[in-house]
């Protein structure tokens, strides 16, 4: 049985940072793409951050470009997503989303195949 558990999320203040990690398991770590999306209440869910587990190759979305980092710990199975000088805009229930193939760009929502149950990440002004 695959699954993802996000954990990390909490309250933080303007400029302030945040690490979510989500542990990958039941599914092959290796040649997995994993993303990490983010929906606020009334919005659409995004796509903020990709890795390949396989070489290490990311993308980010416009809007957090310099500010999160997405990074893999391959011996732990466990992909992080460091957010620095986070905007109360960032506030958002974040979601881990996994497929074991190839990435292509930052891919949609229909794409990834497993899903975490969210961690929640607020940001106050």
């Amino acid at each position: 049985q695959v699954q993802l558990v996000e954990s990390g999320g909490g309250s933080v203040e303007a400029g302030g940072s945040l690490t979510l990690s989500c542990v990958v398991s039941g599914l092959m770590y290796a040649r997995t793409c994993v993303a990490w999306f983010r929906q606020a209440p009334g919005k659409e869910r995004e796509a903020v951050a990709r890795i390949y587990t396989e070489g290490s190759s990311t993308a980010y979305a416009d809007s957090v470009k310099g500010r999160f980092t997405v990074s893999p710990d391959n011996a732990k199975n466990t992909v992080y997503l460091q957010m620095n000088a986070l905007k109360p805009e960032d506030t958002a229930m974040y979601y881990c989303a996994a497929v074991r193939r190839v990435c292509v760009g930052l891919g949609t929502s229909d794409w990834y195949k497993y899903w975490g149950q969210g961690t929640q990440v607020t940001v106050s002004s």
